[in-house]
């Protein structure tokens, strides 16, 4: 067998930051750690034709792109993998001509999980694919016919696949739930930088600031926090709010701050750089983010490295990282206005605080650096790897 650092990890992957648009870090970010663990990689980033091309980022780790035909909209995934197969079939042959590929790793069932399905059959190379989010089978995202479809592909990766890299055990627990004689799954946290997010040497003075980020998505929970907010805007009159995020709920937010009469207070600040992000945080009191449907939430651990006492909800992935009350606050999942009426009450007593909101925020910081760095994340995968590309290293 050779060294361990003859593996070649090709990552195959829909998120990938671009010059445009840096999410996708959770996939780049953990691969400048691959070196030093003895891992080599190679990137492919996976867009589809009927979106605008794009600037390759400068920061991310280098990537080959890839557009394929596909259908607009969620109708076409059931498709989507193999039509994607047949377009980097070529390239993933060249590349494995060039370095010897040990694994392929593909980041959500469909598309790149299905073509590195057909890949793994058709160069005999073992596979491994990450499942991000609570909607395992895509029935959630996909209805009908079309849904089915999508769920039987991803039984069929999730059964051919070395390892179902899954980023909380809850996400795991729905994957088991169509299949539950699986074998090979895993659960590897997403991690985060300490070295970008950290928090300030003091608690940031001036006004309070809640802060936020996420989509602009109804799941996110965003006017949930805007309610809170308001219930609060009497007895803490220089109480602000700052979101960050993009999507389609944008006018109806803004619709609702008017609503509310705190349209002065909160900020929506649309999309933001990584640093930005960073220092966004740091200026920051407290995070909240009342979402109902998050397999782990990247978001809620960069709040928690900057040094912020974190609320989310229970029932999602960060659940089993969020201590109640030790390391951050997780609120009863429930109707929206007690879930309100709770955000409020937990924004109440931390904002009254301050050494509470130090305490738990320094526990938080404490909790990252301890479990869920990059370096964590990426040592995590390593261990993912190692059963299944054995055979190929002999």
């Amino acid at each position: 067998m050779t060294s361990q650092a003859a593996i070649h990890v090709l990552t195959l992957t829909p998120f990938y930051p671009s010059r445009d648009d840096e999410r996708g870090g959770f996939i780049a970010e953990p691969l400048g750690e691959f070196g030093a663990l003895g891992l080599r990689f190679s990137v492919i980033a996976v867009r589809p034709l009927h979106k605008n091309r794009v600037l390759p980022s400068v920061t991310a780790p280098p990537a080959s792109w890839i557009r394929y035909p596909t259908f607009p909209g969620n109708r076409g995934l059931a498709s989507a993998g193999r039509l994607l197969f047949w377009r980097m079939r070529s390239l993933v042959r060249q590349v494995h001509k060039e370095h010897h590929i040990d694994i392929l790793h593909a980041h959500a069932p469909l598309p790149c999980g299905e073509a590195a399905r057909l890949l793994s059959r058709d160069l005999n190379i073992p596979f491994a694919v990450t499942v991000h989010g609570l909607d395992a089978y895509l029935t959630e995202q996909v209805a009908g016919r079309a849904g089915q479809r999508c769920a039987e592909l991803c039984r069929r990766i999730y059964q051919q696949a070395g390892r179902i890299v899954c980023i909380s055990e809850q996400v795991r627990q729905r994957v088991l739930a169509q299949l539950p004689h699986l074998e090979n799954t895993e659960v590897v946290y997403n991690g985060v930088d300490p070295a970008l997010f950290f928090p300030p040497e003091n608690l940031p003075e001036g006004d309070p600031i809640i802060a936020s980020v996420g989509s602009l998505i109804s799941i996110k929970g965003h006017d949930r926090t805007l309610r809170a907010l308001a219930k609060l805007s009497g007895e803490f009159p220089t109480l602000r709010c700052r979101i960050i995020g993009e999507g389609a709920e944008l006018g109806r937010l803004q619709d609702l701050t008017r609503q509310l009469n705190i349209s002065g207070r909160v900020e929506f600040l649309g999309h933001q750089t990584r640093l930005q992000v960073a220092q966004v945080l740091r200026g920051s009191s407290i995070f909240a983010l009342p979402s109902h449907y998050e397999g782990l939430g990247c978001a809620y651990l960069e709040a928690m490295a900057s040094g912020l006492p974190a609320i989310a909800c229970r029932g999602q992935g960060i659940q089993e990282v969020i201590r109640h009350a030790e390391n951050g606050f997780l609120l009863t999942e429930q109707a929206a206005e007690r879930t309100v009426h709770e955000l409020a009450d937990t924004l109440r007593i931390l904002l009254k605080n301050p050494e509470l909101r130090r305490r738990i925020g320094a526990a938080a910081r404490q909790t990252v650096v301890e479990r869920y760095t990059l370096r964590h994340q990426a040592q995590g995968l390593l261990r993912a790897y190692l059963p299944i590309c054995r055979g190929s290293l002999a």
